[in-house]
């Protein structure tokens, strides 16, 4: 068992962090943020959803602490066209003058090169310091790692959903220096600790062994987690102390990401975006 609870290098970013980021998705509070942030978790993703208490702790914060925060905001913009307007307004509601990271969300091809001109100006002006670009389609990430000019990669990476071990970390062996590893839905929106999920006779993981898991992997730097409540977050931090998994605790996690995956292969969500229910498992 290796320790997870110290600083690392997110590659050839130079951004130094603790293992694990926090997402604003799901509404933490401010409070609960500026908690976390004095126990030195510094990474803030205001990405998908830019809510109000990410808002307000990264404003509350950033006055005295802005060289010590990582500030990460995210852009889907398939044209370029809004991205420069989009990011600036972001920067200007957390009362800040540039971001660390600006990720070019679900890129499941090329990046367009109007897309990429425009972040290579907007770092070039001083307003990002580095560009990290992320995909649901694995076999994007080829294509995006030739570009060369990514410092970070974030990577959907689970026990359900394990490929990029086999199409996209080997893509990374010889890179010196390599780009910095983010992994995000860990816990597969929460399908892989829901005993509704889970086959017959296997124990139901809590979060932090789902933390733990992508963690584990020797090619990933750093997590994303996105709890609700302060209760959560103290609780999914508890994973950097409790260490990498065990064999028999790797062994176990693979046999339930199998059949969590089984059950239903993609996406949970349907095209309104309402949650499926869980599918019936077969005994």
């Amino acid at each position: 068992m290796t320790a997870l609870n110290g600083e690392v290098t997110l590659g050839r970013s130079g951004i130094r962090t603790r293992r694990m980021g926090i997402g604003a998705d799901h509404g933490l509070g401010s409070r609960a943020l500026q908690w976390g942030f004095e126990r030195g978790f510094n990474y803030f993703y205001w990405g998908s959803r830019r809510t109000a208490g990410m808002r307000e702790a990264i404003r509350q914060l950033a006055p005295r602490h802005r060289e010590e925060m990582v500030i990460a905001l995210q852009t889907y913009d398939a044209t370029g066209y809004a991205m420069g307007l989009t990011f600036q307004r972001g920067l200007h509601q957390l009362g800040i003058d540039y971001a660390d990271v600006l990720i070019l969300g679900k890129r499941d091809g090329p990046v367009p090169r109007r897309i990429e001109d425009r972040a290579l100006a907007m770092r070039e002006a001083g307003l990002v310091n580095h560009l990290c670009v992320s995909a649901h389609d694995r076999r994007a990430y080829r294509v995006h790692l030739e570009r060369g000019i990514y410092d970070l990669i974030m990577v959907r990476y689970n026990c359900a959903h394990p490929g990029a071990e086999r199409e996209v970390f080997p893509l990374l062996e010889g890179m010196e220096p390599r780009p910095g590893v983010i992994a995000y839905n860990s816990t597969r929106w929460g399908h892989l600790f829901d005993p509704a999920w889970m086959p017959e006779g296997e124990a139901t993981p809590e979060p932090t062994h789902l933390y733990r898991h992508a963690l584990s992997h020797p090619a990933v730097d750093m997590v994303l987690t996105a709890p609700k409540t302060q209760e959560q977050l103290e609780s999914n931090l508890r994973a950097l102390s409790l260490g990498t998994l065990s064999d028999e605790e790797r062994r176990w996690l693979e046999r339930v990401g199998a059949h969590v995956h089984e059950l239903s292969p993609n996406t949970p969500w349907d095209f309104l975006g309402q949650r499926r229910a869980p599918p019936q498992t077969r005994r």
